[in-house]
């Protein structure tokens, strides 16, 4: 599961800043101990997105921005929402939106070491959240459109109580 974390969709980062995320080999040790035999999210059915911070961090004696990135485990019997909330603070409004327009979905996360069988996905207990918006496709978008990728966020409603855990 070491590659959970690069699977989750950075919900509301911008795009041109998606491969300074990668950059670094971050360890979410604690989000894998969670989901393994004995973790407090073993078993369970759980959805996971990824979102990302930049930061000012002193990195090898030099000042520079590093994309810290967050990944949140909700546990729920269900998928959190089939919906995302495009907002930001400028604009000071908030649209919902399904998240087929803005070409996301949860789908089952398939371990890298799993990936080249067979595989019945009903079983599985763990979704992530995954944009197919092709990065190529970017430039023929306005800039409106580009924008509402930088300011979605998933949309929540409570439907049971759910346990969501925030892994920096």
């Amino acid at each position: 599961m070491k590659d959970l974390w690069k699977v989750a969709f950075p919900v509301g980062t911008e795009w041109n800043q998606l491969d300074a995320i990668y950059e670094f080999n971050w360890d979410f040790k604690n989000l894998e101990e969670a989901l393994e035999e004995g973790g407090m999210l073993y078993g369970k059915k759980v959805f996971v997105f990824g979102s990302a911070e930049p930061q000012l961090v002193l990195y090898e004696g030099v000042n520079r921005i590093v994309h810290v990135p967050t990944v949140i485990a909700i546990e729920s019997p269900f998928p959190p929402s089939d919906k995302v909330a495009i907002t930001s603070i400028q604009s000071a409004t908030e649209e919902i939106i399904p998240m087929k327009q803005m070409k996301m979905e949860w789908v089952p996360y398939i371990p890298f070491e799993e990936r080249d069988r067979q595989a019945d996905r009903m079983n599985y207990r763990i979704f992530s959240l995954v944009c197919k918006q092709r990065r190529s496709a970017l430039r023929h978008l306005t800039e409106d459109r580009v924008r509402m990728f930088q300011y979605c966020i998933p949309s929540f409603t409570r439907h049971l109580r759910s346990q969501a855990v925030a892994v920096h």
